[in-house]
């Protein structure tokens, strides 16, 4: 393997904007280029944040507490830095990540009305100064994306959320891309297939450059 160091990738969207598919886009690229990479997911990416993805999703009597949520969030984040991203970056390894902290902010910030102070001190608890190298914006309206998760089957307990909560969702996406221009990427995901892929090998490209 040829890396020479970790490059850390999120890639951030509401639901339906094709985010699993874009990164099996950047694996291609990373493979071809025999870069070496681990793929997580949030939540989840270990064993017991897997199983706090399971709480968090799960359907229930009752409803789940926005600060629950959040802090069932954070809790497996701090398991998947401390148990995959870390010690990935430390090897020299890429990490690609379906979600980050990014998620956090629009979808308990924007979506749920968490306080965002609450927030900031988690994300600053939990990772420091550990940001994204790139984090890839799929934009897409919302009706657009849940038109899609409709096609899936099933839906877990967010994926009930109407389409208001998911606009808020995404507004709230392109407001902290607007606030971070330098580390966001934003790509239409509302368009043909082969211009997402193209747009996100463009981004990918010069980050296999450096290496």
């Amino acid at each position: 393997m040829k890396n020479k160091r970790g490059c850390f990738i999120s890639i951030e969207g509401i639901e339906g904007v094709g985010k699993t598919t874009a990164v099996h886009f950047i694996r291609d690229s990373l493979d071809a280029a025999g870069i070496s990479y681990v793929v997580t997911r949030e939540p989840g990416g270990t064993p017991i944040a897997e199983a706090i993805r399971t709480v968090l999703l799960n359907h229930y009597s009752e409803r789940m507490c926005p600060d629950t949520e959040l802090l069932l969030m954070f809790a497996g984040r701090a398991q998947n830095i401390a148990q995959v991203i870390l010690p990935a970056l430390q090897r020299g390894q890429w990490v690609l990540s379906d979600r980050f902290t990014d998620a956090s902010f629009a979808y308990q910030g924007g979506g749920r009305g968490v306080n965002v102070g609450h927030i900031l001190e988690l994300a600053k608890w939990v990772q420091g100064d550990l940001q994204p190298n790139m984090t890839i914006l799929l934009d897409a309206p919302a009706d657009v994306g849940l038109s899609r998760v409709k096609s899936r089957g099933a839906k877990d307990r967010i994926e009930t959320e109407g389409v208001e909560f998911f606009e808020r969702v995404r507004q709230t996406y392109l407001q902290l891309a607007k606030r971070e221009a330098q580390r966001f990427k934003i790509i239409n995901s509302n368009q043909y297939l082969a211009n997402v892929k193209q747009e996100i090998i463009s981004l990918i490209e010069p980050l296999l450059e450096k290496q």
